[in-house]
């Protein structure tokens, strides 16, 4: 079934000429370095903290959002008040930090701090996670785009339209991150936000056009079914989310992506001052929360909508351990058929425009690591600045091509998929420790750092694999249990339980608080057995 017509994909394909036209023109005169992964520090901060939130976004998060709140509610916002309590945070603190001097990336605080390895190490951890995350990210927006193109569109040259959504994706976000560096990808992420933003004020002003009684009927009716529930104010250290996750957790969350991961700080690093570093995280904040918002509530009324108009086609079957679950699809499914054309054309363009600022965004961090923290240093003065700007343009190819590999193993190692799912929260909170410990010790040996930060993802991962028993009935703890695949490495249960049992697990926006605190924890105790010295090492 077609459910396209010419002007839709004349509106997807303005789309894709537009915007790699637009990150080549403005990440033209590219002659060093600072040009390309510091964007000469000339643009603008209203820019930059439009980027921020759209680096943030992926596919993923455009239709998973709305998933969310569709098959539950809206308590997830929740999570969001920690994010805005986060990026004010990391104004006030670690921004001065950042720009003070020429810094290109945050681990290069740990190596004037703690020395050479420190920083390796941090540098590597995010590497590996961020390869695998970007990977899985693109393969997991392939799967929904694949049913809105097509098997004969995407299948084109290659037989296999997963494979063709995955190159797609990645290979235009290429063209313009390889010859624009920062500068092309803040500014084409900046336009891509204000279009997937368009795109969910569009879905929540038009789906109670469709239905008799308006967005009063919908809410009602979804008020009824508990949809618009969005506050819980019962702790809990597993789903469903609270205050308390959103507040503590998701605060430790965002302090550790926003300002330990180079995917977001590279943006705060491009900043000319203080001042305009702290606007633009004070803008992403004043933006996060009203962005998440819309598209929860285009998932409630999309509900709400459903329940009174039948799907227009049926949901695809989905396989287990994809990554995706079946209410992901449906809104693509809405915007194929329930969109008018062109309109709905501009739909498509707010996924697509979602999934290539993404990949755009790792590609920059991924090249500017693996160049300024390892190459750079290791070479030092011996070669040109012309020699590390083709470098990273070099590395930025490389890195595009693993990022292909990672998201095609996604789909054929189930491995690949969860390893790369699970990975950046058990190395968040590492990151995150090793440099609030910048802050907290100013200088110090490498040792503690590195042993902190190799102990904190040791135990993320049994963390990660642990599971509880409690009594439905007394709340009382019956049962806990660590097992890896189909080995159990601990078990301990209690007398059998009168009646029904709860499952329970660690819920990810409290692993960055608990990796960050075992990192502390860790350095501070290696310190404290260790010989006083206070001068940063490399070698120890």
């Amino acid at each position: 079934m077609n459910f396209f017509n010419g002007a839709d994909w004349l509106v997807i394909l303005a789309y894709l000429l537009g915007i790699i036209g637009l990150g080549v023109w403005f990440g033209k005169d590219q002659h060093n370095t600072r040009d390309y992964f510091l964007g000469s520090k000339n643009i603008p901060w209203w820019g930059i903290g439009f980027s921020i939130v759209a680096a943030e976004t992926s596919a993923l998060t455009i239709i998973s959002v709305p998933a969310m709140a569709f098959g539950g509610n809206m308590t997830f916002l929740q999570i969001i008040i920690g994010y805005v309590i986060a990026r004010i945070l990391l104004a006030i603190v670690m921004v001065p930090h950042y720009l003070k001097g020429e810094i290109y990336s945050p681990y290069q605080l740990l190596e004037n701090s703690f020395g050479h390895s420190a920083r390796r190490l941090a540098g590597g951890l995010f590497l590996f996670s961020e390869l695998l995350a970007a990977g899985v990210r693109v393969y997991v927006a392939s799967i929904p785009i694949k049913l809105m193109f097509g098997d004969k569109i995407l299948g084109f040259g290659t037989g296999d339209p997963i494979l063709g959504s995955i190159l797609l994706f990645v290979l235009l976000s290429l063209v313009y991150s390889y010859v624009g560096g920062v500068k092309a990808v803040i500014w084409t992420d900046a336009v891509q936000f204000g279009l997937f933003m368009a795109g969910g004020l569009f879905t929540v002003f038009y789906i109670p056009t469709l239905v008799e009684g308006g967005a009063a009927a919908l809410f009602a009716k979804a008020a009824e079914a508990g949809k618009t529930h969005w506050f819980n104010l019962q702790f809990s250290l597993s789903l469903p989310f609270n205050i308390w996750m959103g507040v503590i957790g998701g605060t430790f969350v965002v302090l550790s992506s926003h300002g330990a991961e180079q995917l977001i700080v590279q943006r705060v690093l491009a900043c000319k001052t203080v001042a305009d570093g702290r606007k633009a995280l004070a803008l992403s904040a004043v933006v996060i929360f009203p962005l998440f918002l819309v598209f929860l509530l285009v998932g409630v009324m999309l509900w709400a909508y459903y329940q009174q108009a039948p799907m227009g086609i049926a949901i695809p079957e989905v396989k287990p351990g994809s990554g995706i679950k079946a209410n992901d699809y449906i809104y693509p499914i809405f915007m194929m058929t329930a969109v008018p054309h062109v309109l709905k054309g501009f739909l498509i363009v707010a996924i697509l425009s979602a999934a290539m600022s993404s990949v755009s965004s790792a590609l920059t961090s991924l090249a500017s690591v693996s160049t300024m923290d390892f190459v750079k240093p290791l070479w030092g003065g011996k070669r040109t600045e012309s020699f590390y700007l083709s470098f990273s343009k070099g590395s930025m190819v490389a890195w595009a091509v693993l990022l292909i590999g990672v998201a095609y193993l996604s789909r054929e190692v189930e491995y690949v998929l969860n390893a790369a799912f699970s990975l950046r929260g058990l190395t968040s909170g590492a990151l995150l420790g090793s440099l609030l410990l910048v802050l907290l010790w100013k200088k110090g040996r490498a040792l503690p750092v590195v042993v902190g930060t190799l102990t904190s993802l040791f135990v993320m991962i049994c963390i990660s694999q642990l599971e509880w028993t409690k009594s439905a009935v007394s709340d009382e703890l019956v049962g806990v249990s660590l097992a890896w695949k189909r080995f159990t490495l601990f078990e301990w249960t209690k007398a059998t339980p009168v009646g029904d049992v709860v499952k329970g697990s660690l819920a990810w926006p409290w692993f960055t608080l608990t990796g960050t605190i075992v990192t502390i924890g860790t350095a501070w105790l290696v310190r404290a057995c260790s010989p006083k010295d206070d001068s940063p090492r490399a070698d120890a």
